[in-house]
C-alpha cells in the first residue's frame, strides 16, 4: 500500500472510541481510495477481544461498515471508499 495521499478524512462524531482505534483510524484514512472513516456507536459484546481487531462486515451505499472490537467493547466503523472488499482487508491489516 505504498500510494498514500492525504484526501480522506476521520469524522469525530463521538465522544467515546475504543482505546487504541483512533490511530488505526487516522493511517486509514490515509489509503488511497480511502475517503471518508465515521466511528460508530460504542456498545459492549458478551465476548472479549484480547487485541484490537477490525473486521469487514457489510458492505454500505458508497463504502463497508467494519467492526472494531477490543475487550469487550464493539465499534462500528463507515468506511466510504472505492476499494473492494479485499483491499480495504488488505489496508485494514497494514494499518493495524
Amino acid at each position: 500500500m505504498g500510494n498514500y495521499s492525504s484526501n480522506g478524512r476521520l469524522v469525530w462524531n463521538h465522544s467515546t472510541h475504543i482505546p487504541g482505534v483512533i490511530p488505526v483510524l487516522e493511517r486509514l484514512v490515509e489509503v488511497e481510495g480511502i475517503t471518508t472513516v465515521t466511528p460508530g456507536v460504542l456498545s459492549r459484546a458478551r465476548g472479549h477481544s484480547p487485541k484490537l481487531k477490525l473486521r469487514v462486515s457489510v458492505p454500505i451505499r458508497g463504502g463497508h461498515k467494519v467492526i472494531a472490537r477490543y475487550g469487550k467493547s464493539v465499534q462500528e466503523v463507515f468506511v466510504v471508499t472505492e476499494l473492494e472488499r479485499g483491499a480495504l482487508e488488505d489496508a485494514i491489516a497494514s494499518c493495524l
